[in-house]
């Protein structure tokens, strides 16, 4: 739909509404959300041309941030949004067994997602079409003429006997441009706002094997570096902030006795559009304190280590 000119958010939002029209026909889209903005501007997009014939379908794979699943299903039942809300953390988790190799689990929780909104996608009555929240770096990473760099389960990832048609108005759009438009479409500052987060969650935050006692480690560390950014009103100046699991342990002293616990990895980076981006030169105080505090409050946590690598060399995911 994006012709490669400067985008006009206003003209954008009309042009795929009408193309959106003409594609699905009185048909029902279904819409996979990921709580992240691109999917949700999708939603909205679609919403405004189909109304009651969009259904989406917001799936719990335990790999989300601390309470983010009824947080976020609630902010998009209040966005009018008709959503059906779906628990398959043990699914995912059992398809995660045993699995370290960060493509191997890309691929497990791609997968994984599919047979579960497969499954959901066949019970919707009239339902012929998919969409997508794919943007321009999900296509380009996924498919680089160097071979693929992270694969994305929204690129090429659908199962052949689902025999859907595909609706994805923003795949030609980097995260700055679906931004725009979200605003355009009257998508709050709160949640536009919100940094990037994967697809595949967590799950490619936590280094090695993904069980729910490692991930529920994640989460706590994530929670405490996510708020402490907002309270010191740091959250808004960062493009995307994460906490990480590491693969490795450390030894330390707590209480006078020798631990040997994990570490946490955070990283926080500037980008415009995703292919490059610069690391954020936190206070050092600010990052002291968050250390402090991880250590203090999250059981199975010695160490905290900041990730100073720019992109590139580094992605800005881990995995």
């Amino acid at each position: 739909m994006y012709n490669g000119e400067k985008l006009n958010p206003a003209q954008f939002v009309a042009d795929s509404v009408r193309e959106i029209k003409a594609q699905v026909g009185g048909d029902t889209v279904i819409l996979g959300l990921s709580g992240g903005v691109d999917s949700t501007v999708t939603a909205l997009l679609i919403n405004k041309a189909i109304a009651e014939r969009l259904v989406c379908v917001f799936v719990d794979h335990g790999l989300l941030r601390k309470n983010e699943f009824e947080d976020v299903l609630e902010h998009y039942r209040g966005l009018g949004l008709n959503v059906i809300g779906v628990r398959a953390a043990d699914r995912f988790f059992a398809a995660l067994k045993g699995i370290d190799d960060p493509e191997l689990k890309r691929k497990a929780i791609g997968k994984t997602f599919i047979d579960v909104f497969a499954e959901q996608a066949r019970s919707i009555k009239d339902a012929r079409w998919l969409a997508q929240g794919t943007i321009w770096p999900d296509i380009a990473e996924s498919h680089s003429d160097k071979g693929v760099i992270k694969s994305h389960h929204n690129v090429g990832g659908l199962p052949e006997d689902l025999h859907f048609g595909l609706v994805e108005p923003l795949k030609y759009l980097y995260k700055y441009e679906v931004r725009e438009v979200g605003k355009e479409l009257g998508l709050d500052a709160h949640f536009l706002g919100r940094h990037p987060f994967p697809g595949p969650g967590l799950g490619v935050r936590c280094l090695g094997e993904c069980t729910p006692e490692r991930i529920h480690i994640l989460q706590e560390a994530d929670a405490i570096f996510i708020n402490a950014l907002r309270e010191k009103g740091l959250y808004d100046k960062i493009w995307q902030a994460a906490a990480i699991l590491l693969p490795c342990r450390s030894t330390g002293v707590k209480d006078g006795a020798r631990t040997f616990d994990n570490v946490i990895a955070l990283r926080a980076v500037n980008s415009v559009d995703a292919v490059t981006a610069e690391v954020i030169d936190l206070p050092f105080e600010f990052l002291q304190q968050v250390c402090r505090d991880i250590v203090a409050q999250v059981d199975g946590v010695g160490r905290v280590v900041y990730d100073i690598c720019p992109k590139p060399p580094a992605t800005i995911e881990w995995e």
